[in-house]
C-alpha cells in the first residue's frame, strides 16, 4: 500500500477515534494538542506522507491506542501496515535500548 493512500486511511481512523486532523504548512514537526476540549493531530504537510505515517504510528504508540484499534475494523490491508510498522518502531525502541543485542559473536 502507498504511503499517500495509508496516510488517507489513517487520518480516518484518527477522525473516527475523536480526534481532528490538522494538516498545516509550516516549521514544525507536527503532533497532538488539546484546544478548547478538540483532540487535534496537527501534520506538516511540508513533509513526505511516509514521514507522517510514522507520526501517526508513533502516536497510537504514545498514547495507548493499540487497544482501540484492535476493536475497531480496519481494512486488512491496512491493519497489517500498522502492526508491521509498530513492530519495526518497537525493534529499533528496543536496540536502542540495548545495543549489544544485535550484535553476534564471532567464533575464533
Amino acid at each position: 500500500m502507498k504511503s499517500e493512500k495509508l496516510l488517507l486511511e489513517l487520518e480516518q481512523i484518527l477522525e473516527q477515534l475523536g480526534f481532528v486532523v490538522r494538516k498545516e504548512r509550516g516549521n514544525f514537526r507536527g503532533g497532538y494538542c488539546l484546544l478548547e476540549g478538540d483532540k487535534i493531530i496537527m501534520l506538516n504537510k511540508n513533509q513526505p506522507a511516509d514521514y507522517l505515517v510514522g507520526q501517526i504510528i508513533r502516536f497510537f504508540d504514545d498514547y495507548d491506542l493499540r487497544s482501540k484499534l484492535d476493536d475497531m475494523f480496519l481494512k486488512p490491508a491496512v491493519r497489517k501496515q500498522i502492526v508491521q510498522r509498530i513492530k519495526a518502531t518497537d525493534e529499533i525502541i528496543m536496540s536502542k535500548a540495548n545495543p549489544n543485542s544485535s550484535l553476534k559473536k564471532q567464533e575464533i
